[in-house]
Order: structure tokens, then sequence, then C-alpha cells
């Protein structure tokens, strides 16, 4: 059996060793086939707190960690800078 992976972004990093991966999925509209955006949440294990907001990630299943937690970081693709800006 396969496993099920997902590309999305990161949308919260404010647990511990948990983060929230936003993944886009479009599709025609069965009538009027017009593209749809459905946008689905999934809280994802990150075992040493590397992923920060608005990195694209990829996710995979796995077994049940939690109430809510059923997938895993498998890696980061695009890594968002930390370089933050100071106002003076």
């Amino acid at each position: 059996m396969a496993l099920k992976e997902r590309i999305g972004t990161v949308v919260s990093d404010k647990m511990d060793k948990t983060v929230v991966v936003a993944v886009i999925n479009r599709y025609p509209h069965p009538t009027y086939q017009k593209i749809v955006s459905r946008t689905t949440r999934y809280k994802a294990h990150d075992p040493e707190n590397t992923c920060v907001l608005g990195d694209r990630v990829k996710i995979r299943e796995t077994r049940p960690l939690s109430a809510h937690k059923r997938w895993a970081i498998e890696e980061i693709l695009n890594k968002k800078s930390q370089a933050k800006e100071v106002k003076k």
C-alpha cells in the first residue's frame, strides 16, 4: 500500500513538534468547468521544530500520532528566509 503525499505551505508553527500545513486542491467544477480551489489544513509531525511559517513542505501519511495528527514532514522544499527586519 502506497502512502499518500501532499505538498503545501506551513501556515502555523506555534505548537511543539507540530505544524499546520495548508494544501490547495484545484479541480474543475463538475457542471460549469470553472477551476475551483479548495484548501485543506493538515496537522503534521515536525520532531525537530525545523519548519517555520511560509515554508513549502512535502508531507506523508503516517500512523495516528495524536487525536488529529496523521501526517509527518518528509522534506522541506523551499525554506523561507530567517532574516527579520529591525524597526527603528
